[in-house]
């Protein structure tokens, strides 16, 4: 759908969002917003086509300009105010068509949480009044679909966006205009592509594959080439995956998972610092102790000598005999 084709009332919330775009561009070519997983993108001329595979679930809307998209052969020529849905390892072709210094061509890529699109689902369908009925997730959908920009996604993304511009609001309120986007998209017609990708995602992240692995053999020295080998990747590739799911890599996130365990371990078990150090995958005594002291602020030792008080004061204010006053 056009821009020129909504009605009056959308318009305005349609050049709102394209001002917005147009402070969120200021460079030609990808724009970083400080938002992990949103990327605005600005050219001035038209772009020759390339190929590009997508790592997650994305939503990709142009809003200004023109783009064409060629998915397993199929061509879809993405007008303003028209989006795809992005699904992992979906293959690509793009040639951006129409653009001008004039009129530059604008878009945006926002990454969308498996996570947050089945719990929203899981909201829509306890609400009694709700006329949303779940589609069967086991047929898989067309690889692509278009679809056009109603007033109500229009009116989450420009709201999103600018929360992104102080950061309480980013803290607070994205997270929420987030959920509504989703909310919104599920309301449309590519509600199936959605639950899909999400069900799909559940049965085969490679971050949680990962995670789980990891926690399995936590005893082992795991190395981030031996995570990938796991995950069917190379490193590189799982680095950024495990970065854009979890804000770090493999190696610091497993280092975190170490060092939580052993924390537990030090107050739970009956084991002594160089038998913790082993049980979480440190063949280096020192080694451990270092880690743990720059994680912790202290030793391990130290660290159950503390806890162990800590736990001794709170039973003994459990069990203290409460004073009756006559």
């Amino acid at each position: 759908m056009s821009s020129l084709e909504l009605a009056p009332e959308e318009r305005l919330a349609a050049g709102d969002l394209i001002a917005e775009m147009l402070a969120k561009t200021p460079d030609v070519g990808p724009n970083e917003s400080g938002w992990p997983g949103l990327t605005a993108y600005r050219f001035v001329q038209p772009q020759q086509a390339q190929w590009a595979e997508v790592q997650s679930l994305a939503l990709c809307c142009v809003i200004q300009g023109r783009k064409r998209f060629v998915v397993e052969g199929e061509e879809y020529f993405c007008d303003p105010f028209n989006y795809l849905l992005f699904t992992r390892g979906m293959r690509f072709e793009a040639e951006i068509l129409e653009a001008s210094i004039e009129r530059p061509y604008l878009s945006f890529v926002l990454q969308i949480d498996p996570a947050v699109v089945r719990s929203v689902s899981s909201d829509m369908a306890d609400r009694h009044t709700t006329t949303f009925t779940r589609p069967p997730i086991h047929i898989a959908p067309p690889p692509a679909h278009l679809s056009g920009v109603n007033q109500n996604l229009v009116g989450a993304v420009l709201r999103f966006l600018r929360s992104l511009a102080a950061g309480a609001d980013q803290r607070v309120l994205a997270p929420l205009y987030l959920r509504e986007i989703t909310y919104r998209l599920m309301q449309a017609e590519q509600v199936s592509r959605l639950l899909h990708a999400a069900a799909t995602d559940r049965e085969s992240n490679p971050v949680s594959d990962v995670i789980r692995y990891a926690r399995e053999h936590l005893a082992q020295p795991l190395t981030v080439a031996d995570l990938a080998h796991h995950a069917r990747m190379s490193p590189s590739a799982l680095t950024t995956v495990f970065a854009d799911a979890t804000g770090m890599g493999p190696y610091q996130f497993v280092k975190r998972m170490r060092l939580d365990r052993a924390s537990a371990l030090l107050i739970e078990e009956d084991l002594n610092v160089s038998e913790v150090a082993r049980e979480v995958g440190y063949t280096s005594l020192s080694h451990f102790i270092n880690e743990f002291k720059r994680y912790f602020g202290t030793t391990p030792r130290g660290y159950a000598e503390a806890q162990r008080q800590v736990v001794a004061m709170r039973v003994d204010e459990a069990t203290r005999p409460i004073a009756v006053r006559g």
